[in-house]
């Protein structure tokens, strides 16, 4: 993943940040050392390669009373990919949220994310978690083809699964913060599918890179193009013209791989746009620690999910957010 580099005003932001109570919310203290430690665990399963372990015990843990789940549908033949879709069981109008899951464009399976699937679903939203082809496979080009063509599916058949078609959102992880960023911002990926960004209802972040040049990596470069030009191409903050949906960008303060800078600058960019960004940033909480605070085993430790469901309430439209509300779903502690 793209890390900025980080400045002396960086770092002055980052303690204003800590000390902003409008915009950081607190979190609880208790069995920090404990939560820390997992944490450390966790991350170093990640980086070594361990996903696919650690993503087991995350499915694990996950509940799937009352969620019905329909999983490998092709929505891509030609390029074999498909998507796992995870809803209430007596879903009607629900809200829409396609999640694209990260690893730096490079890695990653949808079928990791079963436990995330379902901890939307039992809180009355369907949710979409599509395939995508990555590097180096494709370039940029080709992973955002894949994501706009995921979207389509999901608005044309919401209905089939109990999902409003105007009421559907983007949320992404990392690099999947990245896609669903570029499909909210950049029109040129919507478009080719007959579709446009104001008809997303919302974006929702999770530690995502929307401000992150230069690249010296090589896989980067090759992944968004070798020259200045070619890789502002790949950069959300860039293509802001004021007609983009509602964002909810959520940012652990203590992200090293994401900085925290990318969320504020896109967050500033909409509101000189004069479009609504809500950044949201959680004291102590890192790269991975905000994707897992919506795990069953570390829930609590940053209100992810709840601030989700609050952002979904606010900007699904009256009849999606009068289903979420009626939803009889048992949402796991």
């Amino acid at each position: 993943m793209p890390q900025p580099n980080r400045t002396r005003s960086d770092h002055a932001r980052a303690t204003r940040d800590r000390s902003d109570a409008a915009r950081v919310i607190p979190l609880r203290p208790r069995r920090r050392r404990g939560f820390a430690a997992l944490l450390m665990t966790v991350a170093a399963g990640l980086l070594t390669g361990c996903q696919a372990t650690l993503f087991a015990g995350l499915n694990a843990t996950a509940r799937d009373q009352g969620i019905t789940a329909t999983r490998d549908v092709v929505f891509d033949a030609r390029h074999q990919l498909a998507l796992d879709v995870y809803r209430p069981a007596d879903a009607h109008g629900a809200p829409v949220v396609v999640f694209f899951y990260g690893g730096s464009w490079k890695s990653g399976k949808r079928q990791w994310y079963r436990w995330a699937g379902e901890a939307l679903a039992r809180r009355g939203l369907v949710v979409v978690i599509p395939d995508y082809r990555k590097w180096p496979q494709v370039r940029m080009g080709g992973f955002m083809q894949d994501a706009a063509r995921a979207v389509e599916w999901s608005r044309e058949h919401a209905g089939e699964y109990g999902g409003d078609a105007d009421a559907l959102f983007v949320m992404g992880h990392s690099a999947g913060a990245h896609i669903g960023a570029l499909l909210a911002t950049d029109d040129r990926w919507l478009q080719g599918v007959g579709m446009k960004p104001s008809q997303l209802r919302g974006f929702i972040g999770l530690a995502g890179p929307y401000d992150f040049l230069p690249l010296t990596d090589p896989d980067f470069v090759d992944m968004f193009g070798p020259t200045h030009a070619a890789q502002l191409n790949s950069q959300p903050v860039h293509f802001v013209n004021g007609d983009e949906p509602p964002m909810l960008l959520m940012q652990g303060t203590t992200d090293r791989i994401v900085w925290p800078r990318n969320a504020r600058s896109l967050g500033a960019t909409l509101e000189k746009a004069g479009e609504s960004a809500q950044v949201t940033l959680y004291p102590d909480i890192g790269h991975f620690a905000i994707l897992l605070a919506m795990s069953r085993p570390l829930r609590g430790k940053a209100p992810v999910l709840k601030d989700t469901l609050d952002f979904i309430r606010e900007h699904a439209g009256v009849q999606a957010a009068a289903a979420l509300a009626a939803e009889r779903v048992v949402s796991a502690p």
